[in-house]
């Protein structure tokens, strides 16, 4: 399937706020990335979700831009959510300036050149996305080993499980990723004539 199941929204139609939010994504990047557009669909959805996205991967704290983009192309391909790996493996390969790091996590993390900090955050991410059920003190002790704190837990398994919701609406409605997102972080930025 190339297309999504659901129409993407069209911007003119869009309440002001969310237009704005969108155009300025638009402006900043080039295009409009079609998760934008899948969500505007549903206004109070859109700014409910956008909402604890940024609360979660804009929030100042002990985990990096990078790692935090790490936790959610590990675990989107661990749920196989096509969108997820390759709009936010663009993003990874840009923050960590690596045009492999996103193809080896999504891949098989442990196979990606990460340190041991990185291990024990992705190791843990993957736990809560895909066997919350079964986390115990030593999953919070193999963190604690490589310096993170109960707060910077929770920063991962909140981004964990917030991709995992965003991953399964990828996939309920065929989201496909941009064209743009496939070059970004690994060829050099074109610059303007």
């Amino acid at each position: 399937m190339n297309a999504t199941r659901y129409p993407l929204a069209e911007l003119n139609d869009l309440p002001d706020d969310i237009r704005a939010r969108i155009v300025e994504v638009q402006e900043k990047s080039g295009f409009v990335p079609n998760v934008f557009l899948m969500l505007a669909r549903r206004p109070d959805e859109f700014r409910a979700f956008f909402a604890y996205h940024d609360a979660l991967m804009l929030r100042p704290g002990n985990l990096t831009k990078g790692e935090k983009e790490m936790i959610v192309v590990a675990t989107s391909g661990a749920n196989q959510c096509l969108y997820c790996v390759v709009a936010h493996g663009a993003i990874l390969r840009i923050y960590e300036k690596n045009p492999t790091i996103a193809d080896q996590l999504a891949t098989n993390w442990r196979k990606a050149p990460l340190s041991l900090r990185q291990r024990a955050m992705i190791a843990f991410a993957m736990k809560v996305s895909l066997n919350s059920a079964e986390i115990d003190d030593e999953d919070f002790a193999a963190l604690h080993a490589q310096g993170f704190t109960d707060e910077d837990a929770w920063d991962i398994g909140a981004i964990a499980a917030f991709f995992a919701l965003s991953n399964r609406m990828a996939n309920l409605s065929s989201m496909m990723p941009n064209a743009e997102f496939y070059l970004m972080g690994r060829v050099p930025k074109q610059k303007p004539a």
